[in-house]
């Protein structure tokens, strides 16, 4: 489970590039319940914000950011950060490994420092080096992260990567039905009760979406959800996938937003 007990290699963070920040922070609202609040003076709709860029907050708490896609030629995405104590040393263990550097380690004022890339597959991923923010202040409920997950067309590549950048844990697991093998995350030294992700590996034609390149997706926690589908095709987006039953994780859908960054939708099953 993801948790805001902050530890190395585990997701501490989320920014969603959109094209139309208005229309997104509208949608997103909707879909997940999020309230925006705008870095251009605090303000939101019709308070006089730019809405250029700014926080979602989720019953007062933090729970992901969203700017402005400028990058020429990028796909609008949601960008996982992960928590990290040097990004300088980190940066190095990247390029090590085969991967290479889309923003160098940099700082942002006090709150801390960040840096972004691309493993060797083509997925992109960034980390943070905390100083005054931490990160987000709320997972694993309702309408916050509560997973992460990776497409790759190249399992074994992605785990050596990973492995080396992050240290993380690998455990694999068959999926029903003959459905290849998964493949979950947990953070380095910790139990597998802190598992905070997986990824599978598909054809390179099932990548599409991000041009036959590896991608993650965040997957966020709601409390149904058959009614965020709802809002989310209520609300211009689309649904590649559900919703479905994963017998022991839940109800899910794999949702396009207005601009077709993609996320799922995950209402968890109930413990007997």
């Amino acid at each position: 489970m993801i948790t805001t007990d902050l530890t190395p290699g585990s997701p501490c963070w989320l920014d969603l590039g959109a094209p139309d920040v208005r229309a997104a922070a509208a949608f997103y609202g909707s879909v997940l319940g999020w309230d925006y609040e705008s870095m251009g003076g605090g303000g939101g709709e019709g308070e006089g914000g730019d809405m250029e860029g700014g926080m979602f907050q989720k019953d007062g708490k933090t729970v992901a950011g969203l700017g402005k896609l400028s990058e020429e030629g990028a796909r609008s995405a949601w960008m996982i950060y992960y928590r990290v104590t040097d990004a300088d040393a980190t940066t190095q263990a990247v390029e090590g490994a085969g991967g290479t550097v889309r923003v160098p380690p940099r700082d942002l004022g006090e709150w801390g420092r960040m840096a972004q890339y691309t493993d060797p597959s083509g997925g992109q991923f960034a980390v943070w080096q905390p100083g005054k923010n931490a990160g987000f202040e709320l997972a694993d409920v309702p309408g916050s992260l509560s997973w992460t997950e990776l497409y790759t067309s190249d399992a074994a590549a992605a785990k050596e990567f990973y492995g080396a950048v992050f240290g993380w844990q690998f455990s694999d697991t068959e999926m029903p039905g003959g459905g290849g093998t998964y493949t979950l995350i947990t953070p380095a030294g910790l139990p597998e009760e802190r598992m905070q992700g997986g990824l599978m590996q598909v054809r390179e034609e099932d990548l599409a979406l991000a041009g036959g390149q590896a991608y993650w997706h965040p997957v966020f926690a709601v409390a149904d959800c058959d009614a965020a589908v709802a809002a989310v095709t209520g609300n211009g987006g689309s649904v590649q996938m559900g919703p479905v039953d994963a017998e022991g994780v839940g109800r899910l859908a794999v949702c396009l937003d207005r601009s077709d960054a993609d996320f799922v939708v995950l209402t968890p099953s109930t413990p007997s």
